[in-house]
């Protein structure tokens, strides 16, 4: 049993407000109410070198260590330009959220290009969606579909949802139109663009 306050001018046998019924059936049923899932709306970038595992076995262990400590610093400076946020990082890729679509997509394409400084070709992708908040992390489907448009990209292309194709109209970023797309593991097909 819990106690339970609820403002009103209800007594103890007229009750003017719905809640206090709803909280005697719950009492009397032994129910307690479904957790409301905690999430939000973000723009997420995953991003990807391109060729990776090839060119760690060209240089070798150390030296590709090294090269992706410089991968690393070049994708963290640009993340804190942009105003991202790192959630993850996985070998060579990166996970990270961003308040605005617009930003996301100059971060991804600040990044591809600085890397290439160091030899190194990345691919991005960029979506908007509700994430549900499990123990801090990001999940659902819409961080799967950002993974998905991705791994969808080739080397140096930065793509993105219609989605936010749409959230990002005049900010004067362009995209060519790259048709409709299955993403693995996600229903449906998802227009993709590549951002320019």
């Amino acid at each position: 049993a819990r106690a339970v306050r609820i403002s009103g001018t209800d007594n103890g046998f007229i009750f003017e407000s719905p809640e206090i019924g709803d909280e005697i059936e719950r009492f009397v049923a032994g129910e307690t109410p479904a957790a409301v899932p905690d999430s939000v709306l973000a723009t997420l970038l995953f991003t990807d070198i391109v060729g990776s595992t090839v060119r760690a076995a060209e240089l070798g262990d150390r030296a590709w260590r090294e090269l992706l400590a410089q991968h690393h610093a070049l994708v963290r400076r640009e993340l804190a330009r942009f105003r991202g946020e790192e959630k993850d990082t996985a070998g060579d890729g990166f996970f990270a959220t961003f308040d605005g679509p617009a930003r996301a997509i100059r971060c991804a394409q600040a990044v591809v290009e600085s890397v290439r400084g160091i030899g190194l070709e990345l691919r991005a992708g960029v979506h908007t969606g509700e994430c549900e908040l499990h123990d801090g992390k990001l999940a659902g489907i819409a961080v799967s579909v950002g993974a998905r448009v991705a791994s969808s990209a080739g080397a140096g292309e930065v793509l993105v949802t219609s989605t936010v194709r749409d959230l990002v109209s005049g900010s004067g970023i362009e995209f060519a139109e790259l048709g409709e797309r299955e993403l693995k593991g996600v229903p449906g097909t998802w227009n993709i663009y590549a951002a320019r």
